[in-house]
């Protein structure tokens, strides 16, 4: 029998068109977190001098941790994206609960590495930074910006019913963030010492293959329950 239902990566693409639609309109990722993301890699060197040493040493682990804080200001961004009338009317489409899940964590996960990419840069000028590992350092950022996407959608997911929605968020990502952050800064400290950094990107590919999973299972009986 022929169906003319659009296919799983189909429905993929038109939330991920969605969401990114709805960043350009509103900026708010590119245009309000990226600017105080970076301000507060420049507090810093500021607050502390201009020793080059201590820069150096510090630099790495305060990028990371200003990804992972301001990834949350993403997780509520996405949270606060659409009314409880638009999340019925998506789900009135017919549209594949699972595939809703994947675009938007797509979506997430672009703005992510983007905003990780930027910061980067800023946070070697800004810190001196002579960066190693070339080879394996994109491969950190993309395990870290999937992983932060998966659990941010996966949470906004859970509280997007509750009235107290955006206070739940920061309270479910940031303590689960916590494999992820160890993950990044121990993998940037193993590949500046020149050291083999699998073991932590093991560790990063196996939260994120985790939260993918536990995702895609729940994506119907969440929206179900909404």
């Amino acid at each position: 029998m022929r169906t003319d239902a659009p296919s799983f990566l189909a429905q993929v693409m038109t939330i991920v068109r969605r969401d990114l639609l709805r960043e350009r309109r509103s900026g708010e990722v590119l245009w309000v977190t990226l600017p105080f993301g970076a301000i507060a890699l420049l507090l810093v060197p500021l607050a502390i001098g201009t020793d080059a040493p201590t820069l150096q040493r510090i630099g790495p682990g305060m990028f990371w941790v200003i990804v992972m804080l301001f990834g949350v200001l993403i997780a509520i961004r996405q949270t606060n994206a659409g009314t409880q009338a638009q999340r019925d009317m998506v789900a009135l489409t017919g549209l594949d609960p699972a595939a809703i899940f994947v675009g938007s964590t797509t979506a997430s996960f672009m703005l992510l590495l983007v905003f990780e990419t930027i910061l980067g840069i800023v946070t070697i000028v800004l810190y001196d930074i002579t960066p190693t590992g070339w080879v394996a350092l994109p491969t950190v950022l993309v395990l870290a910006a999937a992983g932060l996407a998966l659990l941010s959608t996966l949470a906004a997911s859970i509280v997007s019913t509750g009235r107290s929605a955006t206070a739940l968020v920061p309270l479910l990502v940031a303590p689960l963030s916590v494999p992820l952050l160890l993950g990044a800064t121990q993998a940037w400290e193993a590949l500046r010492l020149g050291r083999s950094s699998l073991p932590w990107v093991l560790l990063m590919a196996i939260v994120g293959l985790l939260l993918a999973v536990v995702g895609v299972l729940s994506a119907r009986p969440l929206q179900e329950t909404a």
